[in-house]
């Protein structure tokens, strides 16, 4: 009987299968073919090209109840490379990941965006080269930085230039994103989150955004500014935005916002930057002071509020904590977001949603970076480049 499949054998069906073995570690073509409703012919000659291609790999066999053992199959780790440039305020963090999104090299570097294209071109060849890794087996390139706020667009690099320039002088595909998209999709790839999974996390830093993945893309939007989960009114007629709204939940839960709560409520921090201020608060409440804890666990509570509207409104099933201001007092925002979740969330009675801690949130953004060069390259048709 004639079988009718539920993808178009092509480009979408090749990133159908890779997506599926990356979530699920090992598999055989028979699962396969359960699982994405692909005919077995169409499983056969795509999983023959990304063996020729050296994508994936049989890695052994398991028992079948037919008799003959299955083969599996797994992503091939070490045989490309996916470089990350994470563009910071006064750093670059640089990060190199495997087809799995297991790190094989990372560096931060000072960094001041003077002649931005010439700079990344020198730095993405000193990193290269530094880690030894084959020119003709790294991918492409994906550099990521804040968005640009409302009104200061001017003042933010020209990323289309930017990318173009780099794309010549370095002969690869680059990729320009959203510091926060990336570190969602970087934890969405490299735990092996199932497609079918609604799945987003949260970045906290000096701003606060979010990374959203459905069906194994990264969402985007209209203008790729999906995701500004610091701009979420938790007040209506609270604090004033430089956005132009009022109460957004990154006048209270934002890494500067903590450090200015902090200062008000008679806390010494005395350090130069944002970064190092919040952390020695976050230290200092992970560490038994009470007024610095207080300060920590109210951001946590107004950034749980926001998070619980952003699940509510896109049903999400799991959720990642993530960026330099969960590094430290990291188990308190989870705390937070899981009480309020299990009180509030408006699916708590029919599915759960789990709340996890990134197990490297000061790289995430790179990390993120260098997974969608690895997710462009294996698993074409869920990265489209910003403009």
């Amino acid at each position: 009987m004639a079988r009718r499949e539920t993808s178009v054998a092509g480009p979408g069906s090749r990133a159908l299968i890779v997506d599926v073995i990356r979530s699920t570690i090992s598999i055989s073509r028979v699962e396969l073919a359960e699982r994405t409703g692909l005919t077995q012919p169409s499983i056969s000659n795509i999983v023959r090209d990304l063996i020729a291609d050296r994508v994936i790999y049989e890695t052994g066999s398991a028992d079948s109840a037919r008799g003959k053992p299955r083969k599996l199959l797994a992503i091939t780790p070490a045989n490309r490379f996916g470089i990350g440039f994470h563009l910071g305020p006064d750093t670059l963090n640089c990060v190199a990941i495997d087809l799995t999104g297991g790190v094989v090299g990372r560096e931060v570097v000072p960094f001041d965006g003077v002649d931005l294209a010439a700079r990344l071109a020198e730095r993405f060849g000193d990193f290269v080269d530094d880690l030894d890794l084959p020119r003709d087996r790294i991918e492409g390139l994906a550099i990521v930085a804040a968005t640009a706020r409302p009104g200061a667009e001017a003042d933010a690099p020209h990323w289309a230039a930017v990318r173009a320039a780099l794309a010549d002088r370095l002969r690869i595909p680059v990729i320009v994103e959203n510091d926060a998209a990336a570190a969602g999709l970087g934890e969405f790839w490299s735990r092996r989150v199932p497609r079918e999974q609604a799945f987003g996390s949260v970045y906290l830093s000096t701003g606060i955004g979010a990374g959203l993945v459905f069906g194994g893309a990264l969402f985007r939007g209209a203008s790729f500014d999906a995701g500004e989960l610091g701009h979420l009114s938790i007040a209506y007629d609270g604090r004033p935005c430089p956005c132009g709204n009022k109460g957004c939940v990154e006048r209270y839960a934002s890494m500067e916002a903590t450090v200015d709560a902090a200062r008000e409520a008679g806390l010494t921090v005395d350090q130069k930057t944002i970064s190092s201020a919040y952390d020695a608060v976050a230290h200092a409440a992970v560490g038994g002071d009470p007024r610095a804890y207080a300060v920590v666990d109210q951001a946590a509570g107004y950034l749980s509020l926001a998070v619980t509207s952003m699940v509510n409104l896109l049903d999400l099933g799991r959720v990642v904590l993530t960026g330099p201001g969960v590094a430290v007092a990291g188990s308190i925002y989870a705390r937070r977001l899981r009480a309020h979740l299990a009180r509030t969330a408006h699916a708590r009675h029919r599915h759960e949603i789990s709340v996890e801690l990134s197990a490297q949130p000061r790289d995430a953004a790179g990390i993120g970076a260098a997974a969608l060069v690895v997710q462009a390259s294996i698993a074409p048709g869920h990265t489209v480049p910003a403009t």
